[in-house]
Order: structure tokens, then C-alpha cells, then sequence
């Protein structure tokens, strides 16, 4: 038996149980720990590269700050062909439809490979007007520029290994995908020092050395995720002849993920706005967001995970016509979060000076990260409760919905009062804006779910069939 086999032992695969029917927490346990996992591994190299250039140089690490929101807007815009495809996937597996499912995923991974290329040469040319527009200081901006031209030339390689993992979900595997990003994530942190700091045989590079390491890295696992899904011995499966670009088909992914690109980029833009206000201030308070916002990527892993789980579950039980279980998850998941996150944020406010100790040595930066993540911690099971309920609108195809709780959120709430609160009580108002967010956004999306209009999100209905020749005709 290979190490391959031996680790996915660890976890049960959807050949192991039903998502339509049976107990609830237990597939979603399943389905969920794997993601936990696999989305640790990739903030555990976000994570490595602050390490790094945090002991590199101070002003790398506000370079990476500022590069950040960029790298998550740039795939924020194509993000909503993957949650097209990871949705349809799920309710053509629900509804026993698998040719189906694999047409989807052939043409999603198409698309996005396109979309991906067509983004990363638009950041290439205007990194530089974009860095600067935000804020960027004379010091920082040749650093976050260096890093981001580096990144828009390997998006490709980024955004498919990102669609690799959403397909992958939507019919109901995370366990390869883990064990794909396991290696990717093992191959960045140990190229990192080496690149950035010259070791060996590599030249010093600094903060651009992380952005190839990232690359590179992202571009192998793409290699071996494609790969499987060709093979098609796990997961779904994607055919070279169903890759022939659709534009009817496509239409149709654009109608489905449009609304969740709107949300990806409705946060990411959020985030640019707030390092706009962020940018402000020092470069310590700069730097200290970075780290926070970092810091929050780490604890909300579960709520990141669950969310996708019940997004999993809601497709394939409404494709199964069983939208009952589809809410149970849902409950179910909000509840569990609400007290997981809930006691993170307890561990966070009391461990707040230590954990920032961690990513730099200067004492400035770690009183002021201190602070942000005690204003913010205590409000991190509402992001649990709002996740939960936002997986299940995306499952069901209301991407629409999803979309707008996130951008009432962040761009109704949560700027302007940074906004405005920034400039009254200084960066304080910006961690402020932050918790009331956050209440407020488990609020709003606890209240539209319970209207019910998620019901009615049957995509596998006739009149939304894939092209004749490539469907099984079993409607």
C-alpha cells in the first residue's frame, strides 16, 4: 500500500457514505475535516511566507500586506467559474446525472484556465497604478509590485489548482485534494528561506522570491491535479473532448458564478479599501494588519470548511430533491461553529501578544497586532454562523444571495464605519468596524435564510441540460 493510500485511510471518501441520506453531522464531519486541513496547508504557507520576510525586513512585510488584497481580488474575479462548476457538480452527482457532472467540470476547468490567463496579464500592466492608488509607500511599493508581477504571470497556475479543489468538492471528494496541497505547501515553505534569503546555491531575491516559490509550487500541484481528474480514478472525471470551449455552456456558468465573483470581489475590493484607510497610518500599523488579518485566515479555517460542506451537501441533496436535509446541515453547521469560533476567539484575546511575538520582532508591530486581535476576537462565532448559512445559498445555486450578504457586510458595514471611525478615534475604529461587521453579518444572513427562498435552486431541471450528445438522456 502506497503513503498515498495509507494517509487517505485516515478519512472516509464519498465512496464511503451517502450525502442524500442518513445522519447529517457525520458526512459533514467528512466532509469538512479534510477541508480543514487542506485550507491549513494553504494558510500555512501564507503564513510562512510573513515568517520569512517578517524577519527579512519590516518594510517586506507591509510589501506583503499590500499584495495580498491584490492576489485575492485577481482570483476573487474568476472565483465564480469554480463555484459554477463545484455547485453543478454536486447537484448532477445528487441527481445520479455523472455524465452531466463531468461536462461541467471539463468545461469549468476550460474556462477557467482562460479567464485565469486573460487576469493575471491585466494585473502584470497595472500592479504598479494599483499598488500605488492604495496607499503604498515609496519603500513598499517596489517590493509589493515585484511580488504581484511574479504572481499575475503564474495565476494560471493558482486559480486551475484552485478549480481542481472546488470540482473535487462538488462531488463530494477533499480528501485528494488535501493530500495534493499537502505536497504543494511542503514544497513552498522549504524553497522560501532558500529564495528569499539566498541560501545555497539561489540567489537573494526577498520578497519576489516568495511570490516564485508560491508559483512554482502552485503550478505542480496543477500538474498532478489534473492529472487525477483525468485518470477520473478519484473524484469526478474531465474529459479532453469535453474541454472544447462551450459558449452556450458557458453562458450558463457565468449566469450561476457571476454573483459569487461579485461576493469574491466585493471582499476583496472591501479589503483594498480598508489597506486604503490602513495606509494612513505607519508602516507598524500596516504591518500589524497584515499579521491580523492572517492571524483570522488561521481561525476561520473551520467556518471556511463547514461552509463548503454544507455547500456540497445542499447541491447534492436539492439535486436528490431533498431540500429538509439540505437545511438540517445548515442548522446544524452554524450551531457547531458559533461554539468552535467562539472559543477560538477566547484562546485569541488571551494568547494575543504571543501569537503576534511570533511574526515579527518588532515591538511596535506586536503592541498594535495585539490590539486589533482583541477588538475583533470575540465576535469570530458570528463569521461562523453567517459561513454556514452563505454555504448553503451557494449549494442551492442562489449565488446571487450569498453575494449580496457579503457585500452588505463589507461594503454597507464595515467601511464606512472604518471609515468614518478611523478618523474619530484613529486605528481603533478600524478593529471596531471589524467585530460590528461581523455581528451584524451573522444577523442578516441568519434572517434571509429563514425566509426560505433557497428552495427553489434546482439546477438539474429540464431546460438547463448539457448539449445531447455529451448527456445521458436519464431525466
Amino acid at each position: 500500500m502506497s503513503w498515498f493510500e495509507r494517509v487517505r485511510g485516515l478519512f472516509k471518501g464519498p465512496e464511503e457514505f451517502d450525502l442524500t441520506t442518513g445522519s447529517i453531522g457525520k458526512p459533514l464531519f467528512f466532509l469538512a475535516m479534510p477541508i480543514v486541513v487542506t485550507n491549513l496547508f494553504q494558510t500555512a504557507y501564507n503564513l510562512a511566507d510573513t515568517f520569512w520576510l517578517g524577519q527579512y525586513s519590516t518594510d517586506a512585510l507591509a510589501a506583503i500586506s499590500f499584495a495580498f488584497p491584490m492576489v485575492f481580488l485577481l482570483i476573487s474575479l474568476g472565483m465564480g467559474l469554480s463555484v459554477a462548476g463545484s455547485v453543478l457538480v454536486a447537484q448532477y452527482t445528487g441527481a445520479g446525472r455523472d455524465r452531466d457532472a463531468e461536462y461541467a467540470a471539463s468545461q469549468t476547468m476550460t474556462f477557467a484556465l482562460l479567464a485565469s490567463i486573460l487576469l493575471g496579464v491585466f494585473g502584470f500592466f497595472l500592479v504598479e497604478q494599483f499598488l500605488g492608488v492604495m496607499g503604498a509607500s515609496p519603500d513598499v511599493l517596489p517590493m509589493a509590485a515585484s511580488y504581484m508581477e511574479v504572481i499575475s504571470l503564474g495565476l494560471a497556475f493558482m486559480f486551475g489548482f484552485f478549480v481542481f479543489i472546488a470540482l473535487m468538492r462538488g462531488y463530494g471528494d477533499t480528501i485528494t485534494p488535501m493530500l495534493v496541497m499537502f505536497g504543494s505547501v511542503v514544497l513552498n515553505i522549504v524553497l522560501d528561506p532558500f529564495v528569499i534569503f539566498g541560501w545555497g546555491p539561489f540567489p537573494e531575491m526577498g520578497i519576489e522570491g516568495a511570490a516564485v516559490a508560491t508559483v512554482f509550487s502552485r503550478g505542480l500541484a496543477l500538474v498532478v491535479g489534473l492529472v487525477i481528474m483525468f485518470r477520473g480514478t478519484r473524484g469526478v472525471q474531465i474529459r479532453l473532448a469535453d474541454m472544447v470551449p462551450d459558449l452556450t455552456y458557458l453562458r450558463r456558468l457565468v449566469r450561476i458564478g457571476l454573483p459569487a465573483s461579485i461576493e469574491g470581489t466585493g471582499r476583496a475590493l472591501s479589503m483594498n479599501l480598508l489597506l486604503f484607510i490602513v495606509a494612513l497610518f505607519p508602516d507598524p500599523v500596516v504591518a500589524a494588519y497584515g499579521i491580523g488579518t492572517r492571524v483570522f485566515s488561521v481561525i476561520f479555517l473551520p467556518a471556511i470548511a463547514v461552509a463548503r460542506g454544507v455547500e456540497t451537501m445542499t447541491g447534492q441533496n436539492i439535486g436528490a430533491d431533498a431540500p429538509d436535509r439540505a437545511e438540517q446541515a445548515a442548522t446544524l453547521a452554524a450551531k457547531v461553529l458559533f461554539v468552535v469560533l467562539s472559543a477560538g476567539g477566547i484562546l485569541v484575546w488571551v494568547g494575543a501578544s504571543p501569537i503576534a511575538d511570533v511574526f515579527t520582532t518588532d515591538p511596535e508591530v506586536v503592541a498594535i497586532t495585539t490590539e486589533f486581535l482583541r477588538y475583533v476576537a470575540l465576535t469570530f462565532g458570528f463569521i461562523g454562523i453567517m459561513r454556514a448559512y452563505t454555504g448553503s445559498f451557494r449549494g442551492a445555486g442562489k449565488t446571487l444571495t450569498a453575494a449580496a450578504i457579503s457585500v452588505v457586510m463589507m461594503g454597507v458595514i464595515r467601511f464606512p464605519i472604518a471609515w468614518l471611525s478611523a478618523d474619530i478615534v484613529g486605528r481603533t475604529g478600524i478593529w471596531l468596524a471589524f467585530a460590528i461587521s461581523n455581528v451584524a453579518g451573522a444577523v442578516i444572513a441568519y434572517l434571509w435564510y429563514r425566509r426560505g427562498t433557497w428552495r427553489t435552486g434546482d439546477l438539474t431541471q429540464p431546460g438547463v441540460d448539457v448539449p445531447a450528445d455529451t448527456s445521458t438522456g436519464d431525466d
